[in-house]
């Protein structure tokens, strides 16, 4: 290959290559998502000695699934509470005091099981306390992005969370299972009590980030109400808030995994795991590959578009039949949609939300994607009751392919959003990074 040749492959590959500028230019944005990536790291150790400790203890697959309605609860909850006060105080410090929250609520857990036989009802409340705290962290975490890297630069940043999400859920898991195994669930509680510490001190090393409005900002019931009425009046949010809701309910047959290695592929219980795990790697893949978002400027037509083949891999994975092999490749397509999806959906949020709002309508966010995953759970079981577990994954996938272009068609502002970089007349921050509606 010529010398040019070889430049030409570089370039290219430096344009679809994982855009780290944020973590280079920022230092405030670097500090965050080492800090996040540590204490999440930690958490997933919490998550799966939860889980294990309840069965152990019950030996009821119903209590286990009650664990994660009692975080649900607490999720919902806390978003609900966070968005009374997020844009009313210091992100910063509602970072650092978080940490001290769920640091406490490890030790508790790390405690009670060093007693022996912790009792059932402080598992589920430690549970979803932490929930609770974590759904007001997260909305004011995402709420200082803009503010840490700039417009320009949020869909990169987007792209480095979810690298980082990707790999705490595949790397995780899979250490905890192996320390719990070896040792027991109080080990996993002691390594998540002590992470929590990254992230506080790389919060307490940031500059503060009290609002940036001058204007006083609505607080308590008020704020919550304001967010909502925003939403209300806001037909792109509204958007990207009803088109994730489409591929969630629709398109969402993780529930019908432990059916379908017996029905479709026919083999055992370790499979459960690979169908798990095929979406995020295919999401971590695209994550990497992600330079080029940076560079869209039509994001709301991608998101359509990364919504319909959502929902074509999931129906090809149910058209795949006994084909292990091939199945998983589609649900790795799944994945790695599905993060373009969120990549955008909440860029478009980022840009055209004043700072004021940001925290609020972050944690409207967090409940459009809290609760639609466990109505897909109830679509796809109800499908799969009526017919098969097959016809449910194919017919859910079908359906969220022409749910994504009927959102399109009903929200014509989504087609048509188009975002302008700073530097190119576009806004360097806030609502005014709407870009023009044209065709």
């Amino acid at each position: 290959m010529t010398r040019t040749g070889d430049g030409r492959v570089r370039e290219r590959l430096r344009r679809i290559a994982l855009d780290v500028t944020p973590l280079r230019v920022s230092r405030d944005f670097r500090l965050v998502w080492t800090g996040v990536f540590v204490s999440e790291l930690g958490y997933q150790f919490t998550r799966v000695a939860l889980y294990v400790q309840v069965w152990f203890l019950t030996g009821s697959t119903t209590m286990v699934g009650l664990l994660g309605a009692a975080g649900f609860v607490g999720q919902v909850a806390g978003a609900l509470t966070g968005a009374s006060f997020i844009d009313t105080h210091d992100r910063r410090r509602i970072l650092m005091w978080s940490q001290v929250l769920l640091a406490i609520l490890a030790g508790a857990l790390l405690a009670t099981t060093l007693t022996g036989r912790p009792p059932i009802g402080v598992l589920f409340a430690v549970n979803g306390g932490m929930w609770f705290v974590g759904a007001i962290e997260s909305p004011a975490r995402s709420a200082m992005t803009a503010r840490l890297v700039g417009v320009d630069l949020i869909p990169s940043a987007l792209a480095l969370y979810q690298v980082l999400w990707q790999t705490v859920q595949i790397v995780g898991p899979a250490v905890a299972g192996v320390l719990i195994a070896a040792t027991s669930p109080s080990w996993a509680y002691g390594v998540d009590l002590v992470t929590y510490g990254a992230l506080f001190v790389a919060a307490l090393a940031m500059r503060p980030m009290p609002p940036e409005h001058d204007a006083p900002a609505a607080g308590g019931v008020a704020a919550i109400r304001e967010g909502f009425g925003h939403v209300r009046r806001d037909r792109l949010l509204q958007s990207t808030f009803a088109i994730d809701l489409v591929a969630m309910i629709f398109g969402m047959p993780m529930a019908l995994f432990p059916v379908l290695v017996v029905t479709q592929f026919h083999r055992g219980v370790a499979v459960i795991g690979l169908l798990f795990a095929a979406p995020s790697v295919g999401a971590l893949l695209q994550a990497l590959a992600g330079g080029w978002t940076r560079r869209v400027r039509r994001q709301g037509e991608v998101v359509v578009w990364a919504v319909a083949g959502w929902g074509a891999a999931i129906t090809a994975f149910g058209l795949a039949g006994s084909h292990l092999w091939l199945a998983l490749p589609f649900l790795a397509l799944a994945g790695a949609a599905d993060v373009v999806s969120a990549i955008f959906r909440s860029t478009i949020l980022q840009v055209t939300v004043p700072d004021r709002l940001r925290g609020r309508l972050a944690s409207i966010f967090m409940l459009v994607v809290a609760g639609g995953p466990k109505l897909g759970d109830l679509e796809a079981g109800l499908v799969a009751s009526a017919f098969t577990p097959t016809v449910s994954v194919v017919s859910g996938g079908v359906a969220c392919i022409v749910g994504a272009f009927v959102c399109a068609a009903v929200y014509p502002e989504l087609r048509r959003y188009r975002h302008e970089p700073a530097e190119s007349g576009g806004a360097p921050s806030g609502a005014e990074g709407r870009a023009a509606a044209g065709p």
